[in-house]
């Protein structure tokens, strides 16, 4: 007897049979979403997880950019443009607002936003360790008052511009910087107005510096810039710089606060210790000579 195949009629929530079509439209969705999350599983990075999620979502609609906006700022995917009208989803695990995902396009019909939103399904737990594992990461390298990198993320810092400084024959700049009068802000007028004297202090740093330049806290009153360039005259210029700001910055100028700095340019031979070394000799003589100026060594 010869094999009898049987296509057994699929049925929707109101009991009507269901195309072939569309059941295997429905299916084959099934296989791509179980797919998607494969593949969203392999990574923890935000941006490498929109872009992935991208590929899957541009069969859907096309779309010229995709971006996410969460509490972590906004991540888009990679050559992401604002063009046409945006169409934002709020994305949702287990009743935790993860954040907003907003497709740019032309246009957005209803069956693809259901489309799209099934796909969601797939995006929002790997989503959400993402998130977390940033939330992590952040909390391990970065200041909680500040917003600067810490002391850690400066030991693994200091270490890789070592390494490229040797490979290529090239210096870097290593400042380290105090405030000088803090004690007495913290003594006389409380911890709140000290951290506030800090959070400035903070931000004249990040405005000063160029891109290629890295701020940190250590902790307390105590900060460092790894300066990306191999001439002792940049450095004198940033300190200037940072002088200037803190001499006229009002908070600061009432509390008789200035900064003390310390620089020293790395050499072939270097170690994390030896560059270090130096350049808090140099912040020491500065503390000696009088503060609030620079000295090199």
């Amino acid at each position: 007897m010869e094999n009898v195949h049987v296509l057994t009629r699929q049925t929707d929530s109101n009991g009507d049979y269901l195309p072939y079509g569309q059941i295997y439209s429905e299916q084959n969705d099934i296989s791509h979403t179980h797919a998607l999350v494969t593949q969203l599983q392999k990574t923890l990075e935000l941006t490498k997880l929109l872009n992935i999620f991208s590929v899957e979502a541009s069969r859907v609609v096309q779309f010229a950019g995709l971006q996410f906006h969460s509490t972590e700022g906004v991540i888009e995917m990679t050559g992401s443009k604002i063009e046409g009208e945006n169409h934002a989803f709020d994305l949702m695990a287990d009743g935790e607002r993860l954040g907003q995902l907003i497709y740019f396009c032309q246009n957005l019909p209803q069956y693809a936003k259901q489309k799209l939103a099934r796909l969601h399904t797939a995006l929002v737990y790997p989503l959400r360790n993402a998130l977390l594992f940033s939330r992590v990461k952040k909390l391990a390298t970065k200041d909680a008052l500040t917003g600067l990198n810490n002391r850690s993320m400066f030991d693994d810092c200091l270490y890789r511009k070592l390494e490229r400084s040797r490979r290529h024959h090239r210096s870097f700049g290593l400042m380290l910087l105090d405030l000088d009068n803090f004690k007495q802000v913290n003594d006389q007028h409380g911890h709140q107005v000290g951290d506030q004297v800090l959070i400035d202090f903070a931000n004249i740093l990040t405005d000063c510096v160029r891109g290629t330049d890295t701020v940190f806290r250590f902790g307390g009153d105590e900060f460092a810039i790894l300066i990306d360039d191999d001439n002792f005259d940049v450095s004198h210029i940033l300190a200037n710089r940072i002088k200037k700001r803190v001499h006229s910055h009002q908070l600061l100028k009432t509390h008789s606060v200035t900064t003390s700095i310390g620089f020293s340019l790395s050499k072939a031979k270097d170690i994390p210790n030896s560059i270090f070394e130096r350049a808090d000799r140099a912040l020491y003589a500065a503390k000696k000579d009088g503060r609030d100026c620079c000295k090199t060594n």
